[in-house]
């Protein structure tokens, strides 16, 4: 059984090109929306649970005694200690929409499916409709395709490109609003693509400086955390917590320091909970 990060990465990111093929082959045969979850705006598509269903069998065949945490099944815990997360589509809307900014995420973890306390042992992060494929394992660095990735750094404030993103709830985007009118007088500008895993490969890439957004879950973040980690960056919520749904931000550690003062308080005054 593999028992390394490199095994695990190996695992994830097989099954991740794989799911990316499956669910471009549904983008391009037409996408049925199956159902909606918190809102209206918040759907699932057929293509969701048959991703989701395909990485969750693959996975059985190879490592049947681990976890796995997915978006769109229920839980199951392992005996093995290892968790597999998984988002089978991160940016469903965009997917709805056939933009092409959307990403199969399958990350590796060890302990309970809990960011504040698990360890992650690899991640990738696919985009099919660009070809392009992000990992990392732990201690391994991160890469797309052959390329080692590093964040950027010596990036000031007031120069640094920030990706975000918007709840589903209506209430919520108006704070969320309120929040971005103050951020972006304050930095380069502000980014939204509409997929967390992505924005997260994006700042390990360069692509952008810094990344800050309330309402992530597990599956959004576990794979593309540990890709900017590996590739030298910060992520965390406020006050030294882990990433949550709370907050989660990605920048150089330095760039990340000025940062994080600066959501904490525009946070706060946007009415949003600490």
């Amino acid at each position: 059984m593999p028992a390394s990060p490199a095994d695990f990465l190996e695992i994830a990111r097989s099954i991740g090109v794989e799911a990316g093929a499956l669910i471009a082959k549904r983008r391009a045969e037409g996408v049925t929306v199956a159902a909606s979850k918190s809102s209206p705006e918040d759907v699932v598509t057929f293509a969701d649970r048959e991703s989701e269903d395909f990485i969750r069998a693959r996975l059985a065949e190879l490592r049947p005694d681990d976890g796995f945490f997915g978006e769109e099944s229920a839980a199951t815990l392992g005996t093995s200690g290892v968790t597999w997360v998984v988002d089978p589509i991160d940016g469903t809307v965009n997917y709805l929409y056939d933009i092409p900014a959307y990403a199969v995420s399958i990350a590796a973890v060890e302990g309970d499916p809990d960011p504040s306390t698990w360890t992650a042992l690899a991640g990738c992060v696919v985009n099919p409709v660009l070809g392009e494929v992000f990992t990392a394992s732990a201690g391994g660095g991160a890469f797309l395709g052959e390329r080692r990735l590093a964040v950027n750094r010596d990036v000031a404030l007031a120069q640094a490109l920030v990706g975000t993103g918007f709840a589903y709830s209506a209430d919520l985007r108006v704070k969320q609003g309120q929040f971005i009118t103050g951020l972006v007088g304050r930095v380069r500008d502000i980014r939204r693509a509409g997929s967390a895993a992505l924005d997260l490969c994006s700042v390990a890439a360069g692509r952008l400086d810094a990344y800050a957004e309330r309402g992530l879950n597990p599956w959004d973040h576990a794979a593309g955390a540990l890709i900017v980690r590996e590739a030298g960056g910060r992520v965390g919520g406020f006050l030294g917590a882990a990433e949550s749904t709370v907050m989660t931000f990605a920048a150089d550690p330095v760039l990340a320091a000025e940062l994080e003062p600066l959501l904490y308080e525009l946070h706060r005054d946007a009415g949003l909970p600490l």
